[in-house]
């Protein structure tokens, strides 16, 4: 909400080794990229990048009339097998995204995956995912099914509630504003991330503001991780030679 917190932006950066997953609730980020895209992402737009085996990119946020600039960016890693896949980019508009409405008013944004009998825009995704953006009335208590074989998290960022049913989530440090980080671990409220281990459903009572989160789920890779900055690779040899390629200019992928 103050553009001194964003008006920065990402200027060009690269990517290697994982798809990056950008959702924007208000104000814009103008994109362009080594592969030649440019637009600019408005309210309710999604931007889904496989960076595979290299990408370059720029993301310059601006606020809307009110100066606001809300939205979220996810990291999904890829599995060795694609990380070296020729890079992707997929721009989906908000008026694409379908919305279900369900008789007791829980509102969901199908991103990707499916939900109610609608599938979301986005496809080909490597840990083939659901994305959904789930507002549930106040006092309302709501149960979504989740894949057994799949990982799941709620990030709330709107209202409160408490997460029930499914196997037991825990609190985990959030980014509340202030000085001093919290751990949430009953009554779940805005800016808090709650993680899920399996279960076939999650379900949430809505507290007297309701409650809105992204619920996101995926097959587990199980592979080892190294990590360094934008690029996600499985060795340190890998991420020892990305900063080789960029070096001498070969990091940049062909896109698919």
């Amino acid at each position: 909400e103050r553009p001194a917190d964003y008006l920065a932006g990402f200027p060009w950066h690269p990517h290697r080794g994982i798809e990056t997953i950008t959702y924007v609730l208000s104000g814009g980020v103008s994109h362009g990229d080594s592969l030649g895209n440019q637009g600019t992402l408005g309210a309710g737009d999604v931007q889904w990048m496989t960076a595979g085996r290299g990408i370059l990119h720029q993301e310059m946020p601006k606020g809307d009339n009110q100066g606001r600039m809300h939205g979220f960016q996810l990291w999904a890693n890829l599995p060795s097998s694609l990380k070296m896949t020729a890079p992707r980019y997929q721009d989906v508009l908000a008026k694409d995204i379908p919305e279900i409405v369900d008789d007791d008013g829980t509102r969901v944004r199908v991103v990707c995956g499916s939900f109610g009998g609608k599938a979301g825009p986005v496809d080909g995704i490597a840990a083939d995912p659901s994305y959904l953006d789930v507002w549930v009335p106040p006092g309302r208590r709501k149960s979504i099914a989740v894949d057994t074989r799949r990982h799941a998290f709620a990030y709330v960022f709107e209202g409160s509630g408490t997460f029930r049913d499914a196997s037991e989530p825990f609190g985990v440090l959030t980014d509340q504003p202030g000085p001093v980080e919290h751990v949430v671990r009953e009554q779940t409220g805005n800016r808090s991330l709650v993680l899920f281990d399996s279960g076939d459903e999650v379900t949430v009572q809505a507290g007297d503001a309701g409650i809105r989160f992204l619920l996101v789920s995926g097959q587990p890779i199980e592979e080892p991780v190294a990590w360094y900055g934008p690029i996600v690779m499985n060795t340190q040899e890998e991420l020892r030679q990305a900063l080789a390629d960029l070096k001498n200019g070969t990091f940049i992928g062909r896109a698919r």
